[in-house]
């Protein structure tokens, strides 16, 4: 491979990544709920730290944390398509949006239980500690 093409594929990976973070810049600029999902994964990385989480136990976060923002940015990208693709109001482009946000939500949900059963123990731990 040449230089040149070397060069051309470098640079449009890097294009590709700053297009993907002007996504994500999209998705906190216009979605109430994702400043909602930043506050607890700085809660839960928070608590994370002051509990001292094993690796496999970050595993679980990090999995619960990226599945959850995984979810609310197709249901951005879901959204403003649906409004492009009808501006006017039909119950079919709601079903699609419907849809992904109950994607969002069965993250979210699923990303609490996945919070309680690896952080649980730990608060537990530090709760009798502190009545102690």
């Amino acid at each position: 491979m040449t230089t040149t093409r070397t060069s051309l594929i470098f640079t449009g990976r890097i294009r590709s990544v700053r297009f993907a973070v002007k996504g994500i810049a999209t998705v906190l600029q216009t979605q109430h709920n994702a400043w909602v999902h930043a506050a607890a994964t700085i809660v839960v990385i928070s608590l994370g730290l002051a509990v001292g989480l094993s690796a496999a136990e970050w595993c679980w976060i990090v999995l619960a944390m990226m599945s959850v923002w995984a979810a609310e940015a197709l249901n951005t990208a879901v959204e403003f398509l649906t409004d492009v693709a009808s501006p006017n109001f039909n119950p079919t482009a709601g079903n699609a949006k419907d849809v992904a946000a109950g994607a969002v939500l069965i993250a979210a949900l699923g990303a609490i239980v996945i919070g309680f059963l690896v952080l649980g123990p730990h608060l537990l731990v530090l709760i009798r500690r502190i009545r102690i």
